[in-house]
């Protein structure tokens, strides 16, 4: 990693504690890998949070929206500047191998067994915005203005941020003037990057239920069969994005799941289509929302269906899009600090709820990416063209950082993207 910084630079004097720390946020993020909680179920990793941010002397609130923690450090006049790191971890089995794996279960639904997993990385945002709140206040001589550290629940499921929101986070903690956040990404450790503008998706997920006639198998023309009319949906869905939007257009549609039926010689009553949309601004959504209403009503109509099909949000996440001035601030900041190893990230089609926070609000924000993977790793399957087979990506039963450099480029990239707005001591 490259870095402008010198030790008499505001910049210089936080990081140099960084190997202070390194120890003691290693040991903190194998706790965390080791002991996962789901969503607004986080209260044991809101409870080391909230001991360490009081530790080093911010004023802690937890309890927001469940199990949400903000920790607050004025330090003087000067910009607000608010960070945020997600806390929850998914249904899943890990599959690492790693020393401090998760063996972690839960009950999940109809009382089964169900294992947990950090396997997006979140102890990983957790642990770099604890390091980075460590710094900064070990260091307040050289910087002035207030941290905001947001360490929020159940980013997964779509709904912590409405739920810190909705018990009142706006009127609980000092107006930010701008908000950050990051995420581990599939790429070389070490890496940052930003890009002004449209990053994360929207994501729509949708539960269509079709109605038929139920009919026995031997006599189909007594029946209207829903099996035949969700497999015409699945054919047509997929024509909305390849044939309704330009080919520069990015977004994607999938169907997860169809459910019909319980036996071979029956034809049943209904089927249920689930499926997931992508797309990066509010006009492609639309469109894509609008066309699956109008293709699925269209076949069921040719099919004969007694009654419109019926079509249930089962939740949404809104698009993430980069303030252009600010990302390109950090852009500049981060290509000074990291060098060769900065740059303008692709488009993600991962989605995210912490723009919410920054809207409610009315702030501008930014949210970059870090890479999380060995360095010789990526670099072999690069060279094989075997990233997509032999790199896991986030939600893999085998993903996990790799602690370092991912650590220190996290907490890094939080305290470039602090100073480049608080740096106001001694410069």
């Amino acid at each position: 990693m490259t870095s402008s910084s010198t030790s008499s630079s505001p910049l210089g004097t936080v990081l140099a504690g960084l190997p202070g720390i390194r120890d003691a946020a290693e040991a903190f993020y194998k706790d965390l890998h080791a002991h996962p909680e789901l969503g607004l179920d986080e209260h044991r990793t809101a409870g080391r949070v909230a001991e360490r941010l009081r530790h080093w002397g911010y004023r802690v609130t937890e309890g927001i929206g469940g199990t949400g923690v903000v920790g607050v450090l004025a330090n003087g006049e000067g910009p607000t500047v608010l960070f945020r790191a997600d806390m929850d971890a998914l249904p899943v089995q890990e599959a690492t191998g790693l020393p401090y794996a998760s063996t972690v279960t839960t009950t999940g639904p109809g009382g089964h067994a169900q294992p947990v997993m950090h396997a997006c990385g979140h102890d990983m945002h957790i642990t770099c915005l604890l390091g980075f709140a460590a710094l900064m206040a070990e260091a307040k001589d050289v910087w002035q203005g207030t941290v905001v550290a947001l360490f929020q629940p159940s980013e997964e499921r779509g709904d912590g941020a409405d739920a810190m929101l909705d018990d009142g986070l706006v009127d609980r903690i000092p107006r930010p003037d701008v908000a950050f956040a990051q995420h581990v990404l599939p790429l070389p450790a070490g890496c940052v990057g930003v890009r002004p503008g449209p990053f994360l998706s929207a994501a729509d997920n949708l539960r269509i239920t079709l109605f038929g006639r139920g009919a026995h198998g031997s006599m189909p023309q007594a029946g209207i069969d829903p099996v035949v009319m969700a497999a015409m949906c699945v054919v047509r869905l997929q024509t909305i994005v390849s044939r309704e939007l330009a080919p520069t257009t990015p977004a994607a549609l999938t169907v997860g799941s169809i459910v019909a039926g319980t036996s071979p010689n029956v034809i049943p009553e209904s089927a249920v289509i689930e499926l997931n949309i992508r797309t990066y601004d509010d006009t492609t959504r639309r469109t894509v929302l609008d066309a699956v209403r109008r293709c699925v009503d269209a076949e069921a109509a040719a099919s004969g269906a007694p009654k419109e099909p019926l079509i249930e949000r089962l939740g949404e996440f809104p698009p993430t899009v980069n303030d252009a001035g600010v990302a390109e601030r950090l852009d500049r900041a981060f290509r000074a600090h990291f060098g060769d190893d900065a740059g303008t990230i692709a488009l993600q089609t991962a989605s995210e709820d912490f723009s919410k926070i920054p809207d409610a609000f009315g702030i501008p924000f930014a949210y970059w990416g870090i890479g999380c993977v060995d360095p010789g790793t990526y670099r072999t399957a690069a060279g094989r063209g075997t990233v997509q087979q032999d790199i896991p990506v986030n939600h893999s039963p085998a993903f996990a950082p790799v602690v370092q450099p991912t650590l220190d480029t996290g907490v890094s990239a939080l305290t470039v993207a602090a100073l480049a707005w608080l740096g106001g001591k001694n410069t």
